[in-house]
């Protein structure tokens, strides 16, 4: 059963089509990653989806409601992860919680949403002496205390360090342990790779493609590259393929639609002249090249 569904969704400001006819499905229990540079038209249609921004025209169905008109009801079983949110930081963490939590008619225990995010060490530590990890973590326990069935992530990791993101990962899986759909949004390609059941990639007010991370734009039937160095004094003029060879580093690449073959041929062709083929390597497109390839140059900062 579907999430969200968006049918032929535009937002117009004037003659500026921000969103330009959005269709989009999201599954149940699913971790939604969508992508896309600024002003693509993404934190819009995030927007229109939370009820936050009226729509020029098209559907919108988010948990069976109309977020322009769903009003309370729809309100207390979404929760929303902002990039900042404005926090009192005299409050204790605790206290924070529990004044969430008191807003919403089935509130998630509280003590049981401190374990989640990791917090027990400093329930009673005020708002202003937590790190910035701590207080992402604290976010997202204010976004899920209301016991949401849909959590908005709005780039959940930005400005943090390689530990601390890798945390606020095993935060969101445990999220998804919970049942909870989830829409992310995220510049952090690895991200949506790690995290996103799914994958959509919005350009110029348009879905430009949609998939899973592994799939998307074509990946998986892309073409491989195979890259390695080879000794001074080989000619790469004869290796097998058409190889590109830079002249700083001594890197060869080779691109093909068929690695095994051309790998079968090129370790055949080493071992026959005793070359050893250093740093040898076979990687598909990554999603960061779907994603560049998507979007051209439209991310206007």
């Amino acid at each position: 059963m579907a999430a969200i569904t968006v049918r032929g969704l535009t937002k117009h400001y004037g003659s500026l089509r921000a969103v330009d006819g959005i269709d989009l499905t999201i599954e149940e229990g699913e971790v939604f990653a969508l992508l896309g540079p600024n002003g693509a038209g993404k934190s819009t249609t995030v927007e229109i989806m939370e009820g936050h921004r009226d729509r020029t025209g098209g559907d919108v169905d988010v948990l069976g409601f109309d977020p322009a008109s769903g009003g309370r009801a729809f309100r207390e079983r979404i929760g929303i992860v902002l990039q900042q949110t404005a926090l009192e930081r005299e409050l204790k963490v605790e206290e924070a919680i529990h004044t969430y939590a008191a807003m919403y008619p089935r509130s998630r225990d509280v003590d049981e949403v401190i374990e989640i995010v990791g917090l027990t060490g400093k329930r009673s530590s005020r708002i202003k002496t937590l790190s910035g990890g701590q207080q992402r973590r604290l976010e997202l326990a204010l976004g899920i205390v209301g016991d949401p069935d849909l959590i908005f992530l709005d780039e959940p990791t930005t400005g943090f360090d390689p530990s601390a993101r890798r945390q606020a990962w095993s935060l969101i899986d445990n999220l998804r342990s919970l049942g909870k759909t989830i829409l992310l949004t995220t510049h952090y390609m690895d991200e949506a790779q790690n995290l996103a059941d799914r994958v959509a990639v919005i350009a110029r007010g348009r879905i430009v493609a949609e998939g899973s991370p592994e799939s998307i734009g074509g990946r998986s039937d892309g073409a491989a590259r195979i890259r390695f160095r080879l000794p001074t004094g080989v000619d790469a003029a004869l290796v097998p393929g058409e190889p590109i060879v830079d002249p700083e580093s001594g890197s060869v690449l080779l691109s093909t639609p068929e690695p095994t073959r051309l790998l079968h041929e090129l370790t055949g062709w080493a071992l026959e002249r005793g070359i050893e083929l250093e740093g040898l390597a076979v990687t598909r497109p990554s999603l960061e090249d779907v994603y560049l390839q998507l979007t051209g140059d439209d991310d206007d900062g």
